[in-house]
């Protein structure tokens, strides 16, 4: 079993700049019919950011409260670095969590919270 998240963006292209510019992700597929749809890819993550806001109701398309898309990497020191080199507003800096872990906090474009940490020893 694989995941693949898909988010939904009022601008799709913008968001898929700033996963490419911010956190290092590259566009695998990019389609156009009456909607935008960017599929952007790093290592094994995958999200689809899509343009449906026309087609799904606002309760669906509503950024989602008490829930936060995580990307675990090997380097989360590195990662902090280049996000702040971007210039990206970083929500919350890098602090080591009481479960041992590393990480920090951001949100992107859309408003989708993204926490950024080290991986799980082992």
């Amino acid at each position: 079993m694989t995941l693949r998240v898909e988010i939904f963006s009022a601008d799709p292209d913008a968001s898929a700049a700033f996963y490419h510019r911010v956190l290092g992700f590259h566009v695998e597929k990019r389609t156009e019919t009456s909607k935008i749809y960017v599929s952007i890819r790093r290592g094994d993550v995958v999200i689809g950011i899509g343009q449906h806001f026309q087609d799904v109701p606002s309760s669906v398309r509503a950024v989602p409260a008490g829930a936060e898309l995580v990307l675990e990497v090997d380097d989360v020191h590195a990662e902090f670095a280049s996000v702040e080199a971007s210039g990206w507003p970083v929500e919350s800096g890098l602090s080591r969590q009481e479960w041992g872990l590393e990480d920090f906090r951001l949100f992107d474009p859309d408003g989708y919270y993204l926490r950024i940490t080290s991986r799980q020893p082992g």
